[in-house]
């Protein structure tokens, strides 16, 4: 019985980074390339607190190269992260009209 809740505890652990999902973040789309699979966006600020100070875009991963090809440096976008690999991914990227 411990042995088995042993190997439910550490399959459970390992599968945590996937679980982890960041939902319905927005940003600004800052750059992109297609060489590493990579987009690079500004996060919108939320509130009023800090809404002055410049934040630094940040790099993703996207899951699916497919995706980079919706949006150009500029658009605003919702999109989805997970932590896999020790990287952020994008698992969700749309355009906002």
């Amino acid at each position: 019985m411990k042995a088995t809740t042993i190997i439910l505890a550490a399959a459970l652990v390992g599968t945590l980074p996937v679980l982890a999902a960041e939902q319905g973040a927005t940003g600004v789309v800052t750059g992109i390339n297609r060489l590493n699979g990579t987009v690079a966006i500004k996060r919108a600020q939320n509130g009023t607190v800090g809404a002055n100070a410049s934040a630094a875009a940040e790099e993703f991963k996207v899951k699916d190269n497919a995706m980079m090809e919706e949006v150009h440096a500029g658009d605003r976008v919702t999109f989805s992260t997970a932590d896999g690999a020790g990287a952020k991914t994008i698992i969700k990227l749309e355009r906002q009209k």
